[in-house]
């Protein structure tokens, strides 16, 4: 069966792999197909779309975008955007990036007055894509503050900690118009990282009107159990599947290409089944 992974981030967000690295990875996993979904941004596309050529693995245009929904923080990833709508996707979140921005810029001067010693212009100019709180706690890691990422969100940058205040964010149903409105796929993330199912079917109620296409069934953080719950949800709001490893690189160590924890096997019938939902849109 061939396989792919629909969930995967660069070192353009906060990922530790160049595009051609992930190339590599996932011929080396044998996977078919791979959307690179970094975060709120498209900066990466261009150079992964060069790094497949003649590799025998195709690459899915994507973007994960980070969304509000009643104050829940949401995911919406759009797949199969084309190079065309590069530039309505960089003006969409043009406003959220300059909000994040000054969000992470505050994060990191009450990080030093707590006695954290980090510059945010040094972590902004050495990122090749946005800075968001995993490059943070990645810097932090270097630094020695932290044991790990994990660790750093646990013990600072989770907004419970006083540290990180969070950005006015796009709203969830506006994004996934925005998606449909330039032939891409919309497809909700994880969402069982946020919501319960009775909170989820709520959400799912507002959002499959405005156009969501699919919802990631197959989660490296996922049990058996949820998964099946997954799959009877996008039935009953007649959603297609999706799912990801939400591949990060050195930055997720326990996360590999396709496979996730190991419990992943995703098959490339999925994907095919959401381009063609693009090409209809």
């Amino acid at each position: 069966m061939k396989t792919c992974d629909l969930h995967v981030h660069s070192h353009f967000s906060d990922g530790s792999d160049t595009p051609e690295q992930l190339i590599k990875n996932a011929q080396m996993a044998g996977l078919s197909a791979i959307a690179l979904t970094d975060h709120n941004t498209v900066a990466g596309l261009p150079a992964m779309l060069s790094a497949a050529r003649g590799s025998g693995v195709e690459v899915i245009p994507g973007c994960e975008f980070t969304t509000e929904h009643n104050g829940d923080e949401l995911h919406i990833l759009g797949l199969f955007i084309q190079p065309q709508h590069y530039e309505a996707v960089n003006s969409l979140l043009a406003r959220f990036m300059i909000r994040k921005s000054e969000s992470n810029r505050q994060l990191v001067e009450r990080l030093r007055k707590a006695g954290i010693e980090l510059n945010y212009d040094a972590i902004a100019k050495n990122a090749l894509g946005s800075v968001n709180r995993a490059v943070i706690a990645a810097q932090m890691v270097r630094k020695g503050y932290c044991e790990s990422v994990k660790a750093a969100f646990d013990e600072y940058l989770s907004a419970s900690k006083g540290y990180y205040i969070p950005p006015l964010r796009l709203q969830s149903v506006e994004v996934i118009r925005f998606i449909k409105s330039i032939g891409a796929v919309a497809v909700l993330a994880h969402p069982f990282l946020t919501y319960n199912e009775e909170q989820l079917r709520d959400f799912l109620t507002k959002a499959v009107p405005a156009g969501l296409d699919g919802m990631e069934v197959h989660y490296s953080a996922y049990d058996e159990q949820t998964t099946v719950r997954s799959m009877v949800i996008t039935e009953d709001f007649g959603l297609l599947q999706s799912g990801g490893s939400d591949y990060h690189g050195t930055n997720k160590p326990h996360i590999a290409i396709g496979v996730g924890q190991g419990n992943l096997c995703i098959p490339l019938s999925l994907a095919e089944m959401l381009k063609k939902r693009a090409v209809r849109g």
